[in-house]
């Protein structure tokens, strides 16, 4: 049985999908922030349709959200949004994006929901309670061989202007299969056991804290690229089926 604030989040990332089908393929006017990422109409909307939901049934909690920013951060329990991450996939029309909403309590991650409402996927975990992707149990793979492996990556450009970039070429030529699925996908396929390593190195944690939720449940691991554990201000991801966690980090060490 879902915990009453799992079904909040449902609830909320259900009406924000409502919100973002009535924009999707529409022109919208789109807005450039500050740190050059677009936001439109649709992502505010969306916001506010989630916050709306979630802060009437938990009113102490916290909420840090991508267009409306940080209230109440301090407190022991707090709701990490991002309304519509793939915001660029949006305005192309293209429907690579999501709504991300997870639970933060006591600097834990402890509850993730992930939407994909054009997609057609919605995933969910609980921690201690298992992973779920379109009301089924998901398991992330067996597989233990970098050489059998099939890796996925995101946003790569810190990597590409680092020592590391080498090292992640290197890698590429023991695997199975190199695949760049970006954004929720791949984080889905991760968790269903469809390819078995994610790596990225420009991310925000509104972007992967539900998912973060969902790989664990799944029984992967996900870190930073350094093998650290996340938080608030993590930017870079390894998450993997976790039999591979450890030959990736020595790989890019």
């Amino acid at each position: 049985m879902p915990s009453p604030e799992l079904q909040a989040a449902l609830e909320a990332a259900r009406a924000a999908a409502g919100v973002i089908r009535g924009y999707y393929q529409r022109n919208l006017q789109i807005r450039t922030k500050a740190d050059q990422s677009p936001v439109t109409e649709a992502d505010v909307r969306a916001e506010e349709t989630i916050r709306a939901i979630l802060t009437e049934r938990f009113p102490g909690y916290g909420f840090y959200g991508e267009e409306t920013g940080r209230h109440d951060a301090g407190a022991e329990n707090v709701w990490l949004v991002d309304p519509i991450d793939g915001t660029k996939s949006f305005v192309r029309e293209c429907p690579f994006f999501s709504t991300q909403i997870a639970l933060l309590r006591g600097g834990r991650l402890v509850l993730g929901v992930s939407s994909a409402p054009v997609y057609g996927e919605l995933a969910w975990a609980e921690e201690g309670r298992g992973a779920y992707l379109n009301e089924r149990p998901i398991r992330v793979s067996a597989t233990s061989e970098l050489g059998a492996s099939i890796v996925s990556t995101g946003n790569l450009k810190t990597l590409a202007r680092s020592g590391q970039w080498q090292k992640l070429g290197a890698l590429i030529g023991r695997i199975s299969r190199i695949r760049g699925y970006g954004d929720f996908v791949h984080y889905h396929l991760l968790a269903r056991g469809s390819l078995d390593v994610v790596i990225e190195s420009d991310v925000n944690i509104l972007d992967i804290a539900a998912l973060a939720v969902i790989v664990r449940e799944a029984g992967g691991r996900f870190t930073d690229l350094a093998g650290g554990e996340l938080t608030v201000d993590t930017t870079s991801v390894l998450a993997s089926n976790g039999a591979l966690h450890a030959p990736v980090l020595a790989a890019l060490a």
